[in-house]
């Protein structure tokens, strides 16, 4: 079978985007999918995003990490609302469904601004934070970031929850609206450029411990930039956004 593929990058989180409205494409092929992923044996990507019809909203997406397993991926959606508006799918608006519900989104000059969940988990520990911004987040923060051993410390506390296990974010904060992120991600089994759920969770961890006062808050990460805003009451964090570029890489095709 020859795969018709798309490349597509948000702040250095790549992914593999897939038009499967025909449902060709065979999600259920594990092992395919980690190929794909490989950066030596495949195309190479953090993950897999299929882009399907649906009944009732604009599109579906479904998200596959690099080793499988699903979840859903804020950096993915992003890119998932840019190849839909390349498909034509949608024009500057949508209103789409993945893994963990209905996401509202726009996209105007490369730049998407995509609406996460209502984030209401969240567990301040003694030198951590937890939160669930669409799948599991350690929110830590550190001294050096530059030189922080992020990949072999993340992937210690990553195994040090229950399974599903938990993404890892280590923390310098630069000022009261500046944060910057390096994140570990299970899944890929790696240290990313970028995590749009890890930004989420890291903007409502600091808010919540009181790092800082603002509801708009910039995230330097090691692929860019992002921006996250939020309301929050009585410790309940909706209109939750995350905002940053999605980009188109390449086209391709490869025999499966």
């Amino acid at each position: 079978m020859n795969l018709e593929f798309y490349k597509y990058q948000g702040t250095g989180n790549d992914f593999i985007m897939i038009d499967n409205r025909s449902k060709k494409f065979p999600k259920k092929n594990i092992a395919l999918i980690t190929k794909l992923c490989n950066r030596n044996f495949g195309i190479g990507a953090d993950g897999v995003i299929l882009v399907e019809n649906d009944p009732t909203f604009d599109f579906k997406m479904i998200y596959f990490n690099a080793d499988g397993s699903q979840t859903f991926c804020g950096n993915g959606g992003r890119c998932a609302v840019a190849f839909a508006k390349y498909l034509e799918i949608i024009n500057t608006e949508t209103n789409f469904i993945a893994v963990d519900g209905e996401h509202l989104a726009t996209i105007e000059n490369g730049i998407v601004s995509l609406k996460m969940i209502d984030v209401d988990k969240i567990e301040v520990k003694n030198n951590a934070v937890y939160a669930y911004t669409g799948t599991q987040h350690h929110v830590e923060m550190v001294d050096s970031l530059n030189n922080f051993p992020v990949f072999e410390k993340g992937k210690e506390i990553r195994y040090s929850y229950d399974e599903p296990g938990s993404n890892v974010n280590f923390v310098e904060q630069i000022n009261d609206s500046n944060f910057r992120v390096r994140t570990y991600e299970k899944g890929v089994e790696n240290e990313t450029l970028a995590c749009g759920t890890g930004v989420t969770a890291v903007a409502i961890a600091m808010h919540k411990t009181g790092k800082t006062k603002n509801n708009s808050i910039s995230l330097p990460v090691e692929g860019g930039n992002l921006e996250v805003s939020f309301t929050e009451e009585n410790g309940i964090y909706t209109n939750v956004f995350l905002k940053g570029p999605a980009t188109f890489v390449y086209k391709g095709n490869i025999n499966i």
